[in-house]
């Protein structure tokens, strides 16, 4: 498959995982975080992944000594400021009460999409092993090396 063609379909694929997420997130969240139409939804998961995309990279550098000092737990303020973000640009059809609610939104988020995106193989960390040494190899002759 071409690399465009395979780039195009992850992204999809983090799109969707991303939409279900925050679908997931209203649903728990309903009367603190609402839309009124399903495009609404669907145009708020684009926009946050969007934001995900080009805004979060440029808020984690400003933000790494808060990143170091907590471990990385800052990450999930980060991600409730784009979350609240996005509710304050699309005000009339998807709302965010407040931060608070951000907060608890963007947490769920993050813990859905993390699982669906382990499940559908789509997950960033990958862990290989390396398999085992074999037996030393002899360079200069045919039996075996005795190590004295």
């Amino acid at each position: 498959m071409n690399p465009q063609t395979q780039k195009a379909l992850r992204f999809l694929q983090s799109w969707v995982i991303n939409t279900l997420a925050v679908a997931l997130a209203v649903m728990i969240l309903s009367p603190h975080i609402r839309y009124q139409e399903p495009k609404d939804l669907v145009f708020a998961a684009l926009l946050l992944g969007i934001l995900n995309a080009f805004v979060r990279p440029i808020l984690m550098l400003v933000a790494l000594p808060l990143l170091i000092f907590t471990l990385g737990l800052f990450t999930l303020v980060i991600n409730a400021l784009l979350l609240y973000f996005v509710g304050q640009l699309l005000q009339p059809s998807f709302q965010v009460d407040s931060f608070r609610y951000a907060f608890i939104g963007a947490l769920i988020v993050s813990i859905i999409s993390i699982a669906l995106n382990v499940l559908t193989g789509n997950a960033r960390v990958s862990v290989q092993r390396r398999p085992p040494p074999g037996p030393p190899k002899n360079p200069g002759g045919d039996g075996p090396v005795i190590d004295v």
